[in-house]
């Protein structure tokens, strides 16, 4: 923003600095909110303000700024995202004015979307899914068909905000396209929103990355630590995912143990559970293993809400 000194140097020459921001003061004498700085101030004179002119100059600048917002990242004022107030203080008889810098509302509103999104940790999920944002009643009736699913997810996040932590989470069943995994992204944004944590694994991926991981320990010990303690933690689309031995056994099944009676975990799914089971149950490498496969499920069946969710398949849909 120009300052006040830029301007008196920009007007035409033949006038001197004085006379100029003595017409400027004048001018600004007749600005509605100079008029109510002085009704509320009524020990300020133009004494006072012709001392602190170049704070009157900019008080009044960045308020009609503000008023004509064009967006934080266009904001013209000194410090973006925040204007300037005035105040006085009169002691002994001697008045001094003060100014400060206060966040206007956009500035607070894109704090708070970043301390959201700084509590959400993506992994193979497209970050456009964790972006959108949606009402509630939106997302309930986007889809009628899938009312009953949506209500019992609402309910989940009620009861998390009023309650704290759930031991339980939710398990959301369907077919391709209902969107099962946007509806965990609600959910991650709204209990975010409440200061938990939260952590969305698109399982497929997931699972080959950690071949590579295993020739780095110092890495897998990281994510799988991150795992167990993040707050809300989803497995999305598992049973997608080419399983192997060594990650059901010693990756999944060492995070879901530490996780069950300690916080909650989330997935979504084209299996049910006894499917699932069938699915944790058999590797390329060993084969069948149905008590592996129960073992793991022990750690996942009693510690989540079913949830089944209907409706048309949505992808490729705007």
């Amino acid at each position: 923003m120009e300052s006040l000194g830029d301007l008196l140097k920009a007007w035409p020459a033949g006038q001197s600095l004085t006379e100029q921001a003595e017409l400027k003061l004048s001018q600004l004498m007749k600005e509605p909110l100079i008029e109510k700085l002085l009704a509320k101030y009524p020990e300020l004179d133009e004494g006072v303000l012709r001392l602190n002119l170049n704070r009157v100059y900019q008080y009044v600048t960045e308020f009609k700024s503000c008023s004509n917002c064009p967006g934080l990242d266009l904001c013209p004022n000194d410090f973006e995202g925040h204007y300037t107030l005035l105040h006085a203080e009169t002691i002994n008889g001697n008045t001094q004015m003060y100014d400060r810098k206060v966040s206007c509302k956009k500035f607070l509103a894109r704090q708070t979307e970043e301390q959201i999104r700084s509590r959400i940790r993506s992994f193979y999920v497209d970050d456009k899914a964790l972006r959108r944002v949606y009402s509630s009643d939106e997302i309930l009736t986007k889809d009628m068909e899938r009312a009953k699913a949506v209500g019992q997810l609402l309910r989940y996040i009620d009861r998390t905000k009023e309650q704290g932590l759930q031991q339980e989470g939710l398990y959301l069943a369907g077919r391709f396209g209902t969107g099962k995994t946007f509806l965990m992204c609600y959910l991650l944004q709204e209990l975010a929103k409440a200061g938990y944590s939260g952590v969305i694994v698109y399982m497929p991926d997931f699972v080959e990355d950690l071949k590579s991981l295993m020739h780095e320990p110092g890495k897998l010990k990281e994510t799988v630590e991150m795992m167990k303690e993040t707050d809300l933690l989803i497995f999305d689309d598992i049973g997608a995912e080419n399983l192997n031995p060594w990650v059901r056994d010693h990756v999944l099944g060492a995070i879901l143990n530490y996780r069950m009676e300690r916080k909650p975990t989330f997935y979504t799914s084209n299996y049910e559970l006894d499917a699932l089971e069938q699915h944790f149950s058999f590797t390329s490498k060993d084969g069948d293993e149905r008590h592996k496969g129960e073992r793991l499920m022990d750690r996942v069946r009693p510690y989540v809400e079913v949830v089944m969710v209907t409706g048309e398949n949505k992808r490729g849909r705007k």
